[in-house]
């Protein structure tokens, strides 16, 4: 078992100055020639620079304390498994026979970068070039398991983040009963349906900002995968009102299952899963609040008008919950 690599505390990437990342880079023998474009990421920090070969690149360095090592090598091993398997991901590169390497108490990863534009959720030919590569990803997903990632749960994605939401006193007063009593009644909707089905291994995140399109889709940022429902990588295709949404469903799902067989009682799961992804990211926003970025990425969060905007998001997914599930067509 690879062992953990003890790293500065939680909130210290302020320490995590440009001549340590230039330092940390060239540790490991790349030089760059450019200077650090900052990339759009919270949880990590990500940075693009050009090397003295004209290469561009992406460096990632990982948030302190957040995985194990292991974890991290799982997470590069499984996309490693999947760019070997015709999934067009993103995979970090080895360097120096490692893809993770340690520099100043900081772990990071380096990546090759690629252009493309965001996925669009209303064309229905890009969802299903998508659906095809997440039924291949989901083929190489089910052979083995993790050992060491997480997987989708109540208590991390509800429970969890409902008592850091308690603790962190940024509701107000005003606005605490209406919150917690909705939110409570959420938790209890999506945990009856959070019901037993089989998991495998995911890219967790799937949302459509990490998928990139240049002639296909790229298929980036598998820094959340885990074990869960294989839903999980299809119902963040979904937008609009419920018709437009079985559409998408059913495109999406006839293009994956080119390539793996997908389990219709999962479509039950969506509503819960959306319920979980919403309780789970107000959480993570409250815990992350010490690192500075955080206030100055997202100055709306924690404001009444933030609560009652939630207050009303939860009382519209409590209905959703309460709606029978999307059901595919008798053809499927």
């Amino acid at each position: 078992m690879i062992a953990h690599t003890e790293a500065p505390g939680r909130f210290e990437f302020a320490d995590l100055t440009p001549d340590i990342i230039l330092d940390a880079i060239e540790s490991v023998g790349v030089f760059p020639e450019s200077g650090l474009l900052a990339l759009n990421s919270y949880e990590n920090r990500v940075y693009q620079f050009v090397d003295e070969h004209k290469r561009r690149w992406v460096v990632k360095f990982y948030r302190p304390q957040r995985w194990t090592d292991a974890q991290i090598i799982e997470e590069h091993c499984f996309t490693q498994d999947l760019l070997d398997n015709d999934v067009p991901v993103v995979a970090p590169e080895r360097v120096n026979g490692s893809t993770l390497h340690h520099a100043s108490g900081y772990r990071f990863a380096l990546f090759p970068s690629v252009g493309g534009r965001q996925f669009e959720v209303d064309d229905l030919d890009q969802i299903e070039q998508v659906g095809r590569y997440l039924g291949r990803m989901h083929r190489v997903g089910q052979t083995t398991t993790f050992l060491h990632r997480p997987a989708f749960s109540i208590q991390s994605f509800l429970t969890d983040p409902a008592e850091a939401l308690a603790s962190c006193g940024m509701v107000s007063a005003s606005l605490h009963n209406a919150f917690f009593g909705t939110l409570e009644h959420v938790i209890s909707q999506a945990s009856s349906q959070f019901t037993d089905t089989p998991f495998i291994r995911l890219h967790g995140d799937c949302h459509p900002s990490n998928i990139l399109w240049r002639d296909g889709p790229s298929i980036v940022d598998l820094d959340d995968c885990r074990s869960g429902p294989a839903i999980q990588d299809l119902w963040m295709m979904l937008s609009g009102d419920r018709q437009q949404q079985l559409i998408q469903l059913e495109t999406v799902i006839e293009a994956y299952e080119e390539f793996h067989e997908f389990n219709q009682t999962e479509l039950a799961l969506i509503e819960p899963l959306r319920a979980m992804r919403m309780v789970h990211y107000m959480a993570w926003l409250a815990k992350r609040w010490e690192d500075p970025a955080f206030p100055r990425a997202f100055p709306w969060f924690g404001t009444d008008k933030y609560w009652e905007q939630q207050i009303l998001a939860l009382k519209e997914q409590l209905s959703a919950l309460q709606e029978p599930p999307l059901r595919l067509t008798p053809m499927y």
